[in-house]
């Protein structure tokens, strides 16, 4: 196996990942299913990750990343309110599209213990974009907005974006920011 092939195999187990959590929850994961969606035998899933516990730690940093990239790209050229506008946006978009969602009707509890953990790491960084006096606040204020729309469920994409730029401390009826190459 070339070094080029091993990161897409390690990629194709998490991605795999994904959707059987999706189906599934934490609580009911088999790494049998995890190999068969991935297009992976079970000792490979367990030469990369060597467990359960493992495959599920080596995914919430996976997540974390692709989010973290995701956001970066967004923000890519603009400054101040543009670039907070992006961020948010993105926020709005990535929970739109995210088909793990279903993991908090399926296992609440553990959706609500994932929450904590991130909780702090959002609110850091979200409040490294926010150039106002009370940025600790406003970033507070916004990742527990999208943590609620996340669990809850409720309203559209446009009011959800409008209620984080209000938390935010930007107009909640203002035009999109502008995309750039990168997004």
């Amino acid at each position: 196996m070339t070094a080029d092939a091993e990161p897409s195999i390690r990629r194709r187990i998490l991605d795999a990942t994904h959707v059987v959590l999706s189906r599934s929850g934490h609580r009911n994961l088999q790494l049998s299913e995890v190999a068969a969606e991935a297009k992976a035998s079970r000792p490979t899933l367990y030469r990369y990750f060597g467990s359960k516990e493992g495959l599920l730690e080596a995914f919430a940093l996976y997540e974390q990343d692709n989010f973290d990239a995701g956001i970066a790209a967004a923000m890519t050229g603009l400054r101040g309110a543009d670039r907070l506008d992006a961020a948010l946006q993105f926020i709005v978009d990535y929970q739109d599209s995210y088909t793990a969602r279903s993991v908090v009707e399926i296992e609440p509890e553990h959706s609500l213990a994932q929450m904590r953990r991130v909780l702090p790491i959002m609110r850091e960084r979200i409040r490294h974009v926010i150039p106002a006096d009370n940025a600790d606040i406003a970033a507070a204020a916004v990742v527990r907005i999208a943590v609620c729309h996340y669990l809850v469920q409720g309203g559209t994409p446009d009011q959800f974006l409008a209620e984080l730029r209000h938390a935010a401390g930007l107009d909640p009826h203002r035009r999109r920011a502008p995309r750039t190459a990168a997004s």
